[in-house]
């Protein structure tokens, strides 16, 4: 006899994203955003399960402060990150390599990743950092 209940089934997922808000950018009021850090850091400074963050810059933009706060708070609570660069399709090899040179200047970062979602250029060397940190 089989034990268990029939038809009951346990997932357990191996990967699950969690898309948090935006600091620099998100279209809302100043009076909601600034609530955001009340429960964005405690997630990120207390959440065991976090395996890595994917800390989403604009290529196409000057590096934003908010994200240099954000990534700087990572580093202080020893969270696991990547910075991604978004958007580099729509910048010349050229201008993103300016691009890619400021914002590691900016954040302190020896590494960023460029990715395009339109081209998917990038979006093959982002997948292995992302399940490298997957538990069998």
């Amino acid at each position: 006899m089989h034990e268990g209940t029939p038809g009951k089934h346990t997932l357990r997922p191996s990967l699950i994203f969690a898309d948090l808000p935006g600091y620099g950018y998100a279209k809302i009021s100043k009076s909601i955003s600034a609530e955001w850090p009340s429960f964005i850091e405690p997630y990120l400074q207390e959440r065991e399960q976090l395996a890595l963050c994917v800390c989403l810059v604009d290529t196409n933009i000057p590096p934003q402060e908010s994200d240099t706060l954000l990534i700087t708070a990572l580093r202080q609570m020893q969270r696991p990150h990547i910075v991604v660069g978004t958007k580099s399709d729509r910048l010349s090899g050229n201008a993103l390599a300016k691009s890619m040179k400021a914002l590691k200047e900016a954040h302190g970062e020896d590494r960023i990743l460029p990715v395009s979602v339109k081209t998917e250029n990038g979006v093959k060397a982002l997948w292995p950092e992302i399940v490298s940190v997957m538990e069998n």
